[in-house]
């Protein structure tokens, strides 16, 4: 199984000015988010990583050398990034219809590896990552549910739901999935429609399949953080990084 990550925006939420590294090549413990990636990524079985760059798309391919994994990851260029990361997903569409399945994650997530490992064995083929414990507000996308099925998806959800959680950012596609994906984002590009979140494409998918066709994987407790505004940076140093399990 393969990874496609989504890492070519600007980071602007961040306010570090230009000219900065992307978000996935933050550091934390003198290791960058990108090369926590990978490690974690090869010791769960996930055999190629394909990602989607955009925003000094260079900084990107030096570190790749740099930690040695030129065998293990290809980038893909987003030349449209500044539009939105739709057009990431996008340009990603070769890769998420080929006909195999894959893990779809967001580059700057800083997570437990158990995460990672919970979603590659989870017996469903389709499953969103999903944790209960979730903070107030707009900013989370939110997976929704009925009972155990998935009624909604993102950060203003509009269907009635018993309960919800917070998505980690990484779901699991099966091959038919990741095809029918591609056709769900498409007509956001051809109407030129790019400043949507890309998770709008995931969730007309959901609210239009069948119920359990995609299931939740459930990691409430597990300790990660995405990483958006300054406070994300300091939170994910002084709270989620101590929890974390070492680095294979």
């Amino acid at each position: 199984m393969k990874a496609v990550m989504l890492a070519a925006g600007l980071g602007s939420r961040l306010e570090r000015g230009s000219e900065f590294p992307p978000k996935v090549l933050l550091e934390f413990e003198g290791k960058s988010l990108l090369e926590r990636h990978v490690r974690i990524l090869k010791d769960v079985g996930i055999t190629r990583l394909v990602i989607g760059v955009g925003y000094n798309a260079d900084m990107i391919l030096e570190e790749i050398e740099h930690i040695g994994a030129s065998d293990f990851v290809e980038t893909i260029m987003n030349p449209d990034f500044a539009l939105g990361a739709i057009t990431t997903l996008w340009t990603l569409r070769d890769e998420c219809a080929v006909g195999e399945p894959f893990i779809m994650m967001d580059g700057d997530v800083l997570y437990d590896r158990r995460l990672m490992s919970e979603l590659v064995n989870c017996p469903h083929a389709n499953a969103l990552l999903f944790d209960q414990n979730i903070e107030p507000g707009e900013e989370p996308v939110k997976i929704c549910l009925s009972g155990d099925t998935i009624v909604d998806f993102g950060k203003q959800p509009t269907n009635a739901h018993e309960r919800f959680g917070e998505w980690v950012g990484f779901t699991k596609f099966s091959a038919a999935e990741g095809k029918a994906l591609v056709e769900y984002v498409e007509p956001y590009i051809s109407q030129g429609d790019t400043g949507q979140i890309y998770e709008v494409a995931i969730r007309d998918r959901l609210v239009d399949v069948e119920p359990h066709a995609y299931r939740i994987c459930d990691i409430s407790g597990l300790p990660w953080i995405e990483i958006d505004f300054q406070e994300d940076v300091a939170a994910a140093t002084c709270d989620v990084l101590p929890k974390l399990e070492a680095l294979p």
